[in-house]
């Protein structure tokens, strides 16, 4: 991380449109399962994909969704604590950085839209459903697709890191 204080035009914070829009469309789609799907209902798209309405007061498949309650909060401060948390990071690192700051934006897009669900409904709204033959994936939405492409790309960029930029970030320490 950079020692030097970076413009938000120079910074990481530039990619921060990549979370608006994750957050966007996951809002936007949301609202309209909500306004048009009864819950538990399904629509068949492909052999292999639904739309059907479930609602997950836990996190990741399911996890914790039983707990009574107290897990809403837990997954409140854990959103914003690694929002907040990545936004640093941002603000941190060059713009050139794209692969970090495409994960890190991805994640906080992702993780905005279902800190909405959770404070709004006390559940998040999940919708799409893969299956084959009989057995489901957990359904899940475009918050929760933000955050896994993002924690694969965090992965991937620690195992190769965007040399080019690295060695940009740090000429400037």
């Amino acid at each position: 991380m950079s020692s030097v204080p970076l413009t938000w035009k120079d910074s990481g914070l530039r990619w921060y449109w990549v979370a608006a829009l994750v957050f966007l469309a996951d809002q936007l789609s949301k609202q309209w399962v909500l306004a048009n799907f009864e819950l538990y209902e399904s629509v068949k798209l492909l052999p292999f994909f639904n739309f059907t309405y479930v609602r997950n007061y836990g996190a990741a498949f399911s996890f914790l969704s039983d707990a009574g309650g107290w897990q809403r909060w837990l997954f409140t401060i854990v959103a914003i604590g690694f929002s907040t948390l990545l936004t640093i990071w941002l603000r941190k690192q060059s713009h050139t950085m794209w692969r970090s700051n495409l994960a890190f934006t991805l994640v906080i897009g992702g993780a905005l839209g279902n800190l909405v669900d959770r404070l709004m409904h006390g559940f998040v709204v999940d919708f799409i459903d893969f299956y084959w033959n009989t057995s489901h994936y957990p359904a899940f939405n475009i918050a929760d697709a933000g955050i896994f492409v993002g924690a694969i790309l965090i992965i991937w960029e620690s195992f190769k890191p965007d040399v080019k930029a690295s060695e940009e970030q740090s000429s400037r320490d």
